[in-house]
């Protein structure tokens, strides 16, 4: 994970570069940069009366959006004691391995690291997503067969 003094760093090499989009992933973890590019003005002459184009107002040179994303499917801590399992990609949601199969895991139910908690299904590929903390279930966030996106919390997990 990057610390936050490369993150500054990357920042201004960037802001000082002629390039605009910059993404850089190391172990799980990635970081996407892109620039506001400011457009220029063109004046015309004093004698042709021309209305101004509206320019976009720019706060900086390199936007203040900055992705960086948690390592994937590593639950993000929310509260004291509180963390979500989120989507590492975006897929369809089962909350178990068919329809006349018990779901995973539900409210109440004790997890451990390894503990499948559900499959997200992405191209015909069903993924099973594992809990990676122990801890206790407290909320389902997602109804089986919603689609879901890279990094929407699926579960809230009391931890140990």
């Amino acid at each position: 994970m990057l610390k936050i003094e490369e993150i500054k760093s990357l920042i201004e090499t960037i802001d000082a570069s002629s390039i605009n989009e910059f993404t850089y992933e190391v172990d799980g973890a990635k970081v996407k940069l892109k620039k506001q590019v400011e457009q220029q003005v063109v004046q015309p002459s004093q004698s042709t009366p021309v209305k101004q184009p509206v320019v976009d107002q720019i706060q900086e040179n390199v936007s203040t959006t900055q992705e960086v994303n948690a390592v994937q499917n590593q639950p993000i801590q929310v509260a004291a004691g509180d963390y979500e399992i989120t989507s590492p990609m975006v897929g369809t949601f089962y909350s178990s391995s068919s329809p006349d199969q018990d779901a995973f895991v539900s409210v109440g139910d004790k997890i451990g690291p390894d503990t499948v908690v559900c499959i997200v299904e992405a191209m015909k590929l069903f993924n099973e997503i594992e809990a990676e903390v122990t801890g206790e279930i407290v909320e389902i966030l997602v109804e089986n067969g919603e689609l879901v996106e890279y990094g929407q919390p699926l579960f809230r997990v009391k931890t140990k």
